[in-house]
């Protein structure tokens, strides 16, 4: 009885493989993607509206080869080759930004491993779910989320430590990179094993309009919800942005994303786990008014200490919500369809933290730091009364039906 109840409550070991897989692959990604603006402009001599367009063009492309990666993932019932595909294609991708001459490379080499993780984004949450037991749903994407987050701070740390060891050598660096990048790849392919769909399963195109339609108003509202919070939280670069404000020394500043991505570490499993044992809106809930409360800390001083109580809030927040939205997804998208439902989700949400990090560099620009905090703040309320909206419509309608 004592084992069967332990082993209830186990994460299958294929969930911790796809967490070691996201972390090695952050862990290459981000020794490259912390040092590439600098290499860009001192090495390269590239404008800062240079970087800006390879960034933004980057971004838009993974997100809309999201969309597709995942639809194919549900045609052919089969997640891991496109997983597998899109992560060798962005480790394979590493080599050409420590041979590069010019922008113009650097920029090929950042669309296609960008690329590559549209790819492997989808459908890697798609096999997420398709593991995990449905009791464990949260715990599973909180612990890859975590493991993917230690990537996220080991990657940016490695490489500041290699370019003090190798006297700001950046090729050097990036040729490390190359390194857990491959191991990622490997280690996917010997440590995953597919779940095999069902005998018989009749497929089609996913995105057609009758397909379409199975993706039924929970989810939909799911994705709207993610759309909303993700407008009241724009991109963590103005989270630098305000400890450069606060006095920290410039070679520090990296280190304050650094504190904020492992709180996030630290907290995304221990929430996840929360998740599977209460109401996803009431988590949300709790994870918004976490976040007003770290825009209204980051609103009202640049000093150092209050800067870094706002972000560790930040990291607490993320930590609450992140998995738990991928989890509301699989929740509501049917298990065939659920390839094209994280595309979909990741597309949208996506979109909207284009716009917002466009309207608060607006604001920035126009108002300063503290006005644009407070309207992350603002942004936050919104997603609240869109929620308690939610649920009071619930409400009535269940009165009604009894």
């Amino acid at each position: 009885m004592n084992s069967s109840v332990s082993n209830a409550g186990r994460l299958p070991a294929g969930i911790w493989v796809l967490g070691g897989v996201s972390l090695l692959m952050d862990v290459s990604s981000e020794m490259i993607h912390s040092l590439l603006p600098l290499f860009m402009v001192s090495t390269l001599g590239a404008s800062a509206l240079m970087v800006g367009l390879i960034e933004g063009l980057a971004e838009a492309t993974a997100l809309i080869v999201k969309v597709f990666s995942g639809a194919l993932s549900d045609y052919l019932g089969r997640r891991k080759g496109l997983a597998l595909f899109g992560y060798a294609l962005g480790a394979l991708t590493k080599p050409l930004f420590a041979l590069a001459p010019t922008a113009g490379v650097v920029l090929g080499a950042r669309l296609l491993d960008r690329v590559g993780k549209g790819i492997r984004g989808a459908p890697r949450d798609a096999l997420v779910a398709d593991i995990a037991p449905e009791h464990l749903r949260g715990a599973a994407f909180g612990l890859r989320q975590s493991l993917d987050t230690v990537g996220a701070f080991l990657g940016p740390l490695l490489a500041v430590a290699l370019m003090l060891l190798w006297a700001n050598d950046f090729r050097a660096v990036f040729w490390v990179a190359v390194i857990p990048g491959l191991l990622a790849v490997a280690l996917l392919f010997f440590g995953i094993h597919e779940p095999v769909p069902a005998a018989g399963e009749k497929r089609s195109n996913p995105i057609r309009r009758e397909n379409l339609r199975r993706l039924g108003p929970a989810y939909w509202w799911v994705v709207a919800v993610g759309a909303v919070f993700t407008l009241a939280r724009f991109s963590e670069a103005f989270l630098v942005l305000r400890a450069e404000q606060s006095g920290i020394p410039l070679a520090l500043v990296p280190l304050v994303m650094v504190a904020m991505n492992v709180i996030y570490a630290a907290s995304a499993y221990p929430f996840g786990k929360l998740s599977d044992r209460m109401s996803h809106v009431r988590l949300l809930v709790y994870g918004l008014l976490v976040l007003v409360g770290a825009d209204l800390v980051l609103a009202a001083s640049s000093d150092w200490l209050v800067v870094l109580c706002g972000v560790a809030l930040w990291g607490v927040h993320m930590g609450m919500t992140q998995g738990l939205l991928a989890a509301m997804v699989a929740a509501t998208a049917p298990a065939d369809m659920r390839g094209t439902a994280f595309g979909f989700f990741n597309l949208l949400s996506g979109l909207a933290m284009l716009l917002a990090s466009v309207l608060a560099g607006l604001l920035w620009d126009a108002a300063g730091a503290s006005v644009t905090f407070l309207a992350g703040a603002v942004f936050c309320l919104f997603a609240l009364l869109v929620l308690a909206a939610r649920r009071m419509f619930s409400g009535k309608t269940a009165s009604v039906a009894g």
